[in-house]
């Protein structure tokens, strides 16, 4: 696909509720492969990815939500467990000094290649549908170069030194979003859970201002940015709309439809299954009966697409993916 406006028209006009989960995790599974092989790897990421789009009728495809892979391009040091999605291990700045000598990677660092040729392969052999790379947020890497807790405490003693490191993750990842741009891909997902840390205002000043910064250089027809917010409660869901992304995406811990009152229409909102406690956790009825509540309570707006509510973790049993399918499927046939 080239064109995300005419996507989006179709997807606002579609009598069906679409359906774009994050789950490249049991396309890992599936494959017989090691998480550990997957973020390393963009050629088994890739198959990860086309193993869920052969298997699932998923209306886009997504690549692995990883929030290690800005970082460890800035010098962290990642724990990489064979089944379990990496971390990162401890800070790497801690002040204004070392903020100041904090450097602004190139493309070339970590692992940053094998995302970008597990997008690129992606976007040459998914045609049919929008390809959806993904990327941390400005404040959610900062968080990880200066460590969250740290960090939280810097911005109300130091917050010019924050700001300092918020333009350094800022300048890397539109980098990064440029040449993820430049794979063919249709747009991003860019993971910002640290914002649901803040107020309103300290959104606004702290992360949003930079998002749309980014959504300002890139986003276009041709290619969309979608803001996952994860730890937005319902406060900051107005501080989402200001960034100018064309998709909104919501964790578990936001009430889906009043989160999407707040939404101008045009604007794609995605969410919200609970990735651990219902995807991972639930059995297949019960999966599909959370499924069915969160299709009838958000009916009314023609701009939802149900997902989960993050990244869905390892080990999601197969049998609760196609509850999940089948609840959208007999949901969309209610609607003819």
């Amino acid at each position: 696909m080239n064109n995300n406006s005419d996507w989006i028209v179709e997807l606002l006009a579609a009598k069906k509720r679409y359906a774009i989960p994050i789950m490249t995790h049991p396309g890992i599974d599936l494959i017989g492969k090691s998480v550990k092989e997957a973020v390393s790897n963009g050629e088994i990421h890739f198959q990860a990815i086309q193993a869920l789009n052969i298997k699932y009728p998923a209306d886009a495809a997504t690549i692995i939500m990883d929030l290690t892979v800005e970082a460890e391009a800035f010098g962290s040091i990642i724990n990489l467990p064979e089944h379990e999605v990496p971390t990162v291990l401890k800070r790497i700045v801690s002040d204004a000094e070392t903020v100041d000598a904090l450097k602004v990677p190139g493309l070339d660092a970590g692992r940053i290649h094998e995302y970008l040729l597990a997008a690129r392969l992606a976007a040459q052999n998914i045609t049919n549908k929008p390809v959806f790379a993904g990327c941390i947020g400005p404040l959610s890497l900062a968080g990880r170069l200066y460590d969250m807790t740290e960090l939280m405490t810097a911005l109300f003693i130091e917050p010019e030194v924050i700001q300092t490191l918020l333009e350094k993750c800022t300048e890397f990842i539109i980098n990064y979003i440029r040449a993820f741009k430049e794979t063919g891909v249709n747009g991003i997902i860019m993971a910002e859970p640290a914002a649901g840390l803040l107020s309103e205002d300290m959104c606004d000043e702290f992360s949003s201002k930079y998002i749309r910064q980014i959504v300002t250089l890139l986003q276009d027809e041709t290619f969309m940015i979608i803001l996952h917010n994860c730890g937005n409660k319902g406060h900051l869901t107005r501080s989402m709309v200001s960034t100018g992304a064309q998709g909104l995406h919501f964790g578990n811990a936001v009430n889906m439809a009043d989160a999407l009152a707040e939404i101008p229409t045009g604007i794609i909102a995605m969410g919200n299954l609970d990735p651990v406690n219902v995807f991972k956790m639930m059995n297949p009825k019960q999966l599909y009966r959370s499924t069915t509540e969160l299709l009838q309570k958000t009916r009314g707006y023609n701009n939802f697409v149900i997902s989960s509510g993050c990244d869905t973790p390892p080990n999601v049993p197969i049998a609760n993916i196609d509850a999940f399918y089948q609840a959208i499927t007999d949901f969309n046939k209610s609607l003819n």
